[in-house]
């Protein structure tokens, strides 16, 4: 669990300079470097992730079938309602806030 907070806290910081994925706007480079970590390079979280954090699949079927633009938006803006995933304002740029939202919508597809 320490490493898992670690790896939350790393990739929170490492934003706050805005430098994540070296201030790209490429959504596939923004997700590979803020979000990657807790959600699986596809999307697929690992099973660790999710029996402790309870990080969503991106690529499932239940969320798959509720996500939107807004809803993306909203979740890496202010984060999760339980604290466990960070918000992004401030951390990513409004461009890669932007980006990565659009790619999280193909995820799956």
């Amino acid at each position: 669990m320490v490493g898992v907070v670690v790896a939350v806290v790393a990739v929170a910081a490492t934003g706050c300079d805005r430098t994540v994925a070296g201030g790209s706007t490429d959504g596939a480079t923004v997700f590979a470097a803020a979000c990657a970590t807790c959600h699986g390079a596809t999307g697929k979280p690992p099973p660790q992730m999710v029996d402790q954090l309870g990080v969503r699949d991106l690529t499932g079927a239940e969320f798959r079938a509720r996500r939107s633009r807004a809803l993306i938006d909203a979740q890496v803006r202010r984060g999760s309602a339980n604290g466990r995933m960070p918000a992004f304002t401030g951390a990513l740029t409004e461009a890669q806030i932007v980006a990565v939202s659009a790619y999280v919508l193909t995820l799956g597809d």
